[in-house]
């Protein structure tokens, strides 16, 4: 967790126009949030994860420093908010918590309506939709997916733990609508939207893509 919070000092230093306390305070928030216990997926291992991926994208793109920070504060709050009771708001939410947090921390007008913009991109994930010509949407979208591409053992455990946020839905109705928002990633031209995640990461995505499909389907 010091890592965490340490971590969140240095990617909000060159936005941040406010005090290290006040940078402190809502980091602390936000990480309340990441370790709610009825996360088992969407918690501090999946943020870690996600900025490491935000990392590795960066730097195989040689992306801007100003889109590095816009990517890494939008992988700060990209599951902010989580409920898999009500699921459908959940980017819509953690994106007004981002307006409302950054500006707090005297964030830019710019810098705090780009990480809106990129929480909201996580909500379908739309290759279409995202703007290759912005570096930071493209980063993000591809970070946030990064586990399916992860080795066996650590995806396999994320969909027991994606299973574990939905214990409230019957086998049945979960098989169904899990497989109904995995299917389309697998079925799709491309997973990832960046040169690095579609040599490095997608034929493994595929490959575990299809094999929690077949498992789904019993």
């Amino acid at each position: 967790m010091d890592a965490l919070r340490g971590r969140w000092r240095t990617d909000c230093a060159g936005v941040a126009r406010v005090g290290q306390a006040d940078v402190d305070e809502v980091g602390s928030r936000l990480l309340r949030r990441w370790r709610e216990p009825h996360r088992h997926y969407h918690d501090t291992t999946h943020l870690g994860e996600v900025l490491a991926a935000t990392d590795t994208l960066c730097t195989a793109g040689d992306v801007p420093a100003d889109d590095r920070t816009v990517a890494l504060l939008g992988a700060w709050f990209h599951d902010a908010v989580y409920s898999p009771e009500a699921h459908e708001t959940n980017e819509a939410e953690s994106a007004a918590l981002a307006e409302g947090e950054l500006r707090r921390l005297g964030v830019r007008d710019e810098i705090r309506s780009r990480v809106g913009t990129l929480v909201l991109d996580t909500v379908s994930h739309d290759l279409a939709a995202i703007d290759a010509e912005d570096p930071a949407r493209v980063v993000l979208h591809d970070a946030d997916l990064w586990i399916l591409a992860a080795p066996v053992a650590r995806f396999d455990e994320y969909c027991r733990q994606v299973r574990q946020e939905y214990a409230h839905v019957p086998v049945a109705d979960y098989a169904t609508g899990r497989s109904e928002v995995l299917r389309p990633f697998l079925v799709r031209p491309h997973v990832y939207r960046s040169a690095h995640g579609r040599s490095e990461w997608e034929p493994v995505a595929r490959e575990n893509l299809a094999r929690e499909l077949t498992r789904l389907a019993g």
